[in-house]
């Protein structure tokens, strides 16, 4: 906790007065231009990997960079995506996984999830991907997980297209939906073809 307090005071002694100008406008304006949907793991950043300075990108972290479908009730992940995209109007929708995911790790592996009740019912929501990835059923290890990753990325951009301000933003041509997998090891990215169904390298 300390080194992050003297985080904090190395940000505003050193790195705030940089940036000043910036965080003035900050103060009065939120109008980001993507929602970034990803993975709670601490070492995926949005921010880090895709170099956007604050106030560019309205992120969502979930464990798994899961989704769940639309339902009526409480739901924070409803809730956030229903603003970006109703009040904010991003223009852009990224739901991106990585590699060496733990939640994908777990489903792929079979683990014993029985001490960790509230994370098996979470990880229902991967259930789509998980039946397409156990179809394939000559994968094995890292090429199981690697598949489940982006057969999840698949699943969660489905049931992002549940939502009621998704849909119909994609009917009004307001929004555009895009599936990212990550790499932490090259830091690579990989980005849904939706010509072809295949994840291709990332390009600018």
């Amino acid at each position: 906790m300390n080194e992050m307090a003297q985080g904090f005071q190395r940000f505003s002694r050193d790195v705030f007065p940089t940036r000043a100008a910036l965080f003035k406008r900050l103060a009065t304006t939120h109008q980001p231009t993507a929602l970034f949907i990803g993975c709670s793991d601490a070492r995926v950043v949005p921010e880090l990997i895709t170099q956007t300075d604050p106030g560019e990108l309205f992120v969502i972290r979930t464990a798994g960079n899961l989704v769940p479908p639309y339902t009526r009730g409480a739901d924070g992940v409803a809730a956030s995506i229903e603003y970006a995209v109703g009040v904010l109007g991003v223009t852009d929708v990224i739901v991106c996984g990585h590699s060496a995911c733990g939640a994908m790790t777990a489903l792929a592996s079979g683990g014993d999830l029985t001490g960790l009740p509230a994370v098996a019912t979470w990880l229902h929501h991967a259930d789509v991907a998980k039946a397409r990835t156990d179809a394939a059923e000559h994968l094995a290890g890292a090429e199981r997980v690697a598949a489940l990753v982006k057969d999840n990325v698949l699943a969660q951009l489905a049931n992002l297209k549940t939502h009621p301000s998704v849909a119909k933003a994609l009917v009004q041509g307001r929004v555009t939906l895009h599936g990212w997998v990550y790499d932490i090891g090259s830091g690579s990215a990989e980005t849904l073809d939706t010509d072809s169904g295949r994840f291709v390298a990332l390009a600018g």
